[in-house]
């Protein structure tokens, strides 16, 4: 079957790292255990002459492993917070499990992992946040200290996919951080050393598990004065929300080639939202994948790759900040009808002096998804002053600046996308705005607007025949929020060669649905209270089924 997966974008850490990929999950690549420096303050100059260079002290560290001797691998770093060392990181190591190294005197983040040969043994994770090295000091790491993290999704039969354990440590103004990714389930952690300040520790912790429909997604944040010795929570279903994915087939792929879909992982906490590793799912083209996550994580992002012909650059949408509350389900339909315009995060047209930039998604899929590569044949826009053609381009309205003369004028912006290949939904969009607009001091918003329709449609997209339906219209942009003046909608059963006005009452029209395998095409024209325009049709919107 062809199916989609689900790719993480990058979390925080994509500034530090690039991307790895551990046992089949997409991750942030932080090696088996490292620190990584936040806000890292410069070392301390060495002093010459009569001046004096900073005390240094010796650091012993002894390893052990689960049986007291000399573990059979290892790996420690050691990463200085602050005072002389700051910024400094040492990676001591010696066969005989004791090494050591000599440092200026401050505050230091110590992390350390420990394992065998045998994959089954796991990694043994021992992190302390306060190291103070003010005299020669010997710490010992051993594995018989640490706790199973047991962390588990309600269903005993998902699989596990990956786990990423970050740990953030903030000491005058300087903050360093440390991670460990695992590719199994085998994972102890202990804390080690004295107790640092009060909340000067954070923590995350999320694993990611799949299921034959779907997946868990199970994340932490705690926050306080030492590292998790540990960590066990057997996840209720009825702590969990669901977001459901529902892949439609790509309009002018029809299902027919293998591709991708993704969900990103990294969260949106609030303002410290923190790093996360992410993993991937999949997503049959039609189908639907239902993934579980943790509210106590808080906002989650999503990005979903569509299906895309061999050579050609796949097509993803990005949705940012879903709200997850425990018991909820959150459905997002992806590559579905009505593709039209629509206003989305930045969207939208502004006039800084005389530059407009322009940047109006016409190619939205029927949820609002902007595709970062859509699909089409011919795309071309023009821009009018005073009915005088100024700009003409090839290409769709992204991203696109207009100069303009100085001064007051009235403008018309059109733009006309051709989509032959398309087979389920809008072959053809064609808009035009009308605005005045004057030279600015500084980004203004243009007065422009679209609007959108969303019919409830099965499965496949497609909608019953020969039955009225009820299809919502929303306004969006400057005339939403009660300033629209007129509003007429009209449909079209021929390709747009003939028209039907349909009433809008509260919110919505009645489209009398054709015979089956007939497209709808459907049509907005619109002033809004101050003048501005929109002349706007979508050709075979939708079809019946």
């Amino acid at each position: 079957m062809t199916t989609t997966s689900l790719l993480p974008r990058r979390s925080v850490l994509r500034a530090l790292t690039g991307a790895a990929v551990l046992g089949g999950a997409a991750a942030v690549p932080v090696p088996a255990s490292g620190s990584a420096a936040f806000a890292a303050e410069p070392e301390t100059e060495r002093r010459t002459g009569s001046e004096t260079e900073p005390e240094t002290y010796t650091l012993t560290i002894r390893h052990l492993g689960r049986d007291g001797r000399v573990p059979t691998h290892y790996r420690t770093s050691v990463t200085g917070i602050s005072g002389p060392g700051a910024g400094r990181s040492e990676q001591p190591h010696d066969a005989s499990g004791t090494a050591s190294v000599r440092l200026p005197g401050g505050r230091y983040l110590l992390e350390s992992s420990l394992w065998t040969d045998r994959v089954p043994d796991g990694t043994d994770w021992i992190v302390q946040p306060r190291l103070d090295l003010d005299r020669d000091t010997t710490v010992t790491v051993d594995a018989r200290t640490t706790v199973p993290v047991d962390v588990t999704p309600p269903d005993a039969a998902a699989a596990f996919l990956t786990s990423g354990m970050f740990i953030e440590v903030t000491h005058e103004g300087a903050t360093r951080m440390t991670s460990i990714v695992k590719a199994t389930p085998t994972l102890r952690t202990a804390h080690l050393g004295p107790e640092a300040e009060a909340g000067s520790v954070r923590q995350w912790y999320d694993s990611y598990w799949r299921t034959r429909t779907g997946g868990y997604a199970l994340g932490r944040t705690f926050s306080g004065t030492r590292a998790l010795t540990g960590l066990t929570h057997h996840y209720a279903a009825a702590e969990l929300a669901a977001l459901e994915l529902r892949a439609l087939a790509r309009p002018d792929r029809g299902g027919a080639v293998a591709g991708t879909a993704g969900i990103d992982l990294s969260p949106t906490l609030g303002p410290a939202a923190g790093p996360s590793v992410g993993a991937s799912w999949s997503v049959p083209v039609p189908g639907t994948a239902t993934l579980f996550v943790t509210p106590l994580r808080g906002a989650w992002d999503l990005v979903y790759t569509a299906p895309a012909a061999p050579g050609t650059r796949p097509n993803r949408y990005f949705v940012d900040g879903i709200a997850a509350r425990a018991g909820t389900t959150t459905t997002h339909t992806f590559d579905g009808p009505v593709t039209g315009p629509a206003f989305t995060g930045r969207a939208g047209v502004e006039r800084d002096g005389d530059t407009l930039a322009v940047d109006l998604p016409l190619l939205a899929d029927g949820d609002g998804h902007v595709p970062t590569a859509p699909s089409f044949d011919t795309a071309w826009a023009g821009l009018h002053r005073d009915g005088v053609l100024l700009h003409a381009r090839s290409g769709l309205l992204d991203r696109a600046t207009f100069t303009v003369p100085p001064g007051p004028a009235p403008y018309r912006l059109a733009a006309t996308v051709a989509r032959r290949g398309a087979t389920v939904a809008t072959t053809r969009v064609n808009v035009s705005w009308t605005f005045r607009s004057a030279t600015t001091v500084g980004p203004v918003p243009v007065p422009v607007s679209v609007v959108r329709f969303s019919p409830g449609l099965g499965p496949d997209g497609t909608a019953a025949a020969g039955s009225p339906m009820r299809v919502p219209v929303t306004v969006q942009g400057a005339a939403a929020g009660g300033r629209v003046r007129s509003l007429t909608v009209s449909m079209s059963a021929d390709g747009g060669r003939s028209w039907t006005v349909l009433p809008v009452h509260e919110g919505a029209v009645t489209v009398p649905n054709p015979a089956a395998g007939t497209s709808v095409s459907l049509r907005a024209e619109l002033t809004d209270t101050d003048g501005n325009t929109l002349d706007q049709t979508l050709v075979d919107a939708y079809r019946t089924g």
